[in-house]
């Protein structure tokens, strides 16, 4: 019963939690000293264009908000919670660690501009006041009242609410004043384009995350933020666009609208209200940012993100005391060292930023259409998409350069969380995400022509398991080269392969690829028939486009089993896919300080010769050291080794591919078995072709053929069997 009116805890309802927070500070300090300054700027028109595009970004985001928060159990966290749980626990603390120092700074802000506001009014002995002990007493008073019960610190916002509607009322009660002290045109500074404008106005549009940060003390989030949030922007709006309109039938002077930045005073009715709006407006935003800001270092601290004393909660209501204490400070040192305005472009940003991922993750959720995003508040994707895009066009619009500052920040978090590998307890939309683009480019590769120019291997490899080397996994790793697409297979027999224990040996086989620095899938098989086992997944395994077309086997060396080899080198030629075989050598023979050489013994431009050069050239590429590649040929007889050596440099020079070329003369006397033996005896890799199987030639008869090549290449340190494809034009690669 505790745990449940904690996770809840002071219960606010929509007006009280989510509207009174936002729309006050929404209705800032920029309103009051600021709008007289866009008008004469940018003019009517252009004024009301600014507020309409500025109030759109915000209802966009206020709308994806909501299809996000009746979507899910909204906890703690504001922001942070729904991005967490929508991109993952690592973007959340991009977002979330950011935006809370964000809002805590920015009650410095806020606070300062209180003090001055106070400090040059026209009120008795003000002017003997000091502007930091003003600062600082005031950030005390209400670090004090917001620290000890959010109820107080809201229900403190009704009085300024009440102020704010009090100076609205004096403002479009008022009339153009009857003199006004003409400006010099030496001291009118010449005026701003759009953007400009844009920028210094944005600020007074934000602010909706004030009322979903308070989302942890709702009495029902689903309900109250939706509500809260779009009617705090239309509030906003209409305030917004009626000020400018009434503001330039006061005031008709250019000059002295960017000038007197007080001229809401000289057009109201009773100056006094607008002094208490501008007031109770930096009021107001103060104590909505100090109590969103704790409220989020508490939920990164429960999630881990954050040291666990952060996450510490007072009473039933669960108060953030030690979060509220920390930003308190914070704003303390901001106050008494920083120069606030300086950072304060890198503040908006991460606001904006944070508006681009809410709509970004909105519109995601929606178009992917996972059967688990049943928001009761619907929104289109097309319209959060457009949300993301106005947010990111805004940014770079206001300040490219304080932008890649805040992404720069945001990306650095991003990795020091994700290099702490969290386990999340909840599960995020990532994969979702991941599962629909592979859909889509499924689908897509599949309605394409095959095509040689773009081959690159989808390599299924089978290993034996325990691991007796790591030659399978070597060459694939080598030959995809970050390129291709590897899956490891091992078959283990029945007695040894129950559910929990294939499970397990799956993972031992891929965190072996891992640590061999192979990217790869992992499957392991039960089955007391692994020759019957390897046929069928040979002629099943792959989905649409992405069917194996290379299959790597380790050369078993138990005399029994090269005869089911050699008929799986019959059946994977039959079905035009690639064989390749790589004779599985004992931990205490592999040598890494052999030279970085790989050996291509040519046999002609049939299938076997591209096909290996082309496996040579992606295992080059995919090493750390300087690899060369040679290619070998037997010359035959009557053929001048100088006339073979030059066909064979034309071809290399043609097919783009570097290359060394060694042609031995063919001797009768020797086997070229034997001379390849000779040749390649420190290779990193010799690849050598092996023959098709004969019409109506046996298992038996390509077993023996198999044996002889075996036997014949035990001495080389890494021999590499091929056998191309039946039918595949790999030349193709080359000329194309």
């Amino acid at each position: 019963m505790k745990k449940d009116v904690e996770s809840k805890g002071y219960g606010f309802g929509t007006f009280q939690g989510v509207y009174t927070p936002s729309i006050l500070t929404i209705i800032g300090v920029v309103m009051y000293l600021r709008f007289g300054w866009m008008l004469g700027n940018v003019g009517l028109t252009t004024s009301l264009i600014i507020v309409t595009i500025g109030s759109i970004i915000t209802l966009l985001t206020g709308l994806s908000i909501s299809a996000l928060a009746t979507n899910m159990r909204m906890k703690g966290g504001g922001a942070y919670y729904m991005l967490s749980r929508s991109f993952g626990v690592e973007a959340g603390a991009a977002m979330g660690i950011p935006l809370a120092l964000a809002q805590a700074i920015g009650v410095s802000f806020y606070v300062a501009g209180f003090s001055e506001a106070l400090v040059n009014s026209s009120l008795p002995l003000v002017e003997y006041l000091n502007p930091r002990i003003v600062s600082f007493v005031t950030l005390t008073i209400l670090a004090i009242v917001s620290t000890l019960s959010a109820d107080i610190a809201l229900k403190s916002q009704y009085f300024i609410m009440g102020a704010i509607a009090f100076s609205l009322v004096s403002f479009f009660m008022g009339s153009a004043p009857e003199s006004l002290a003409s400006v010099s045109p030496d001291k009118v500074p010449p005026s701003l384009g759009f953007w400009p404008v844009f920028a210094v106005f944005f600020p007074a549009v934000t602010g909706i995350l004030s009322g979903v940060g308070m989302s942890g003390d709702l009495k029902n989030p689903s309900r109250s933020i939706p509500l809260g949030t779009i009617a705090a922007v239309l509030t906003g709006y209409a305030v917004y666009m009626a000020i400018p309109i009434f503001l330039s039938d006061f005031v008709t002077d250019s000059a002295v609208l960017k000038t007197d930045s007080m001229i809401f005073t000289k057009c109201a009715k009773w100056a006094f209200p607008i002094l208490l709006g501008v007031w109770a407006a930096t009021l107001s935003s103060a104590v909505g940012s100090f109590l969103c800001a704790p409220r989020v270092f508490q939920a990164l601290a429960r999630d881990r993100i954050l040291p666990r004393i952060f996450a510490r909660g007072w009473g039933a209501t669960d108060d953030p005391r030690f979060s509220s204490f920390c930003c308190f400070f914070i704003a303390a040192l901001c106050l008494w060292f920083g120069d606030i305005n300086a950072i304060a472009p890198v503040l908006t940003m991460f606001n904006l930023s944070t508006y681009a991922l809410l709509n970004l993750s909105a519109a995601l959720e929606s178009a992917m259409g996972n059967p688990s995003w049943r928001p009761t508040f619907k929104v289109k994707s097309s319209f959060s998409f457009m949300g993301f895009i106005l947010c990111v066009i805004a940014m770079f619009m206001i300040s490219p350069g304080w932008t890649f500052v805040a992404l720069g920040c945001e990306i650095l978090i991003f990795w020091i969380v994700k290099r702490r590998a969290l386990n999340a307890r909840w599960g995020d939309m990532r994969t979702g995400l991941w599962v629909s683009l592979a859909r889509i480019a499924m689908f897509k590769l599949d309605g394409l022509k095959s095509d040689l120019r773009n081959w690159r291997p989808d390599v299924l490899a089978f290993t034996e398991l325990p691991l007796k080397s790591s030659d399978v996994i070597d060459l694939s790793r080598a030959i995809s080269g970050g390129r291709g697409m590897v899956t490891l297979t091992s078959i283990v027999p029945k007695a040894a392969g129950s559910a929990e224990r294939v499970k397990e040996l799956s993972g031992i086989l891929k965190s072996t690829a891992e640590k061999r620095r192979l990217l790869a899938f992992s499957r392991v098989y039960a089955s007391d028939d692994p020759f019957g086992t390897m046929h069928g997944l040979i002629n099943s395994y792959g989905f649409g486009p992405f069917i194996p077309d290379t299959i790597l086997i380790g050369v078993p060396t138990k005399e029994p089993q090269l005869k089911s080899i050699s008929a799986l080198a019959s059946f994977i030629y039959q079905l035009r896919r690639s064989a390749i075989f790589v004779r599985e050598r004992q931990a205490e023979e592999l040598n890494d300080k052999k030279p970085a050489r790989i050996d291509v013994w040519w046999r002609g431009q049939n299938q076997n010769g591209p096909f290996m050069l082309a496996l040579a050239t992606l295992i080059k590429e995919s090493q750390e050291r300087k690899t060369k590649i040679r290619l070998c040929q037997i010359a035959e007889s009557g053929v001048d080794p100088v006339d073979a050596k030059k066909i064979l440099t034309e071809f290399l020079t043609s097919s783009r591919v570097e290359a060394d070329v060694l042609i031995k003369e063919n001797d009768p006397t020797r086997s070229p078995v034997s001379i390849i033996n000779e040749v390649s005896s420190d290779a990193m890799y010799t690849f050598i072709g092996l023959r098709p199987p004969r019409e109506n030639e046996t298992p038996e008869g390509y077993a023996d053929y198999f044996r002889q090549m075996r036997e014949g290449t035990l001495s080389l340190p890494s021999a590499v069997f091929t056998l191309a494809a039946e039918g595949v034009d790999f030349k193709r690669i080359y000329r194309e």
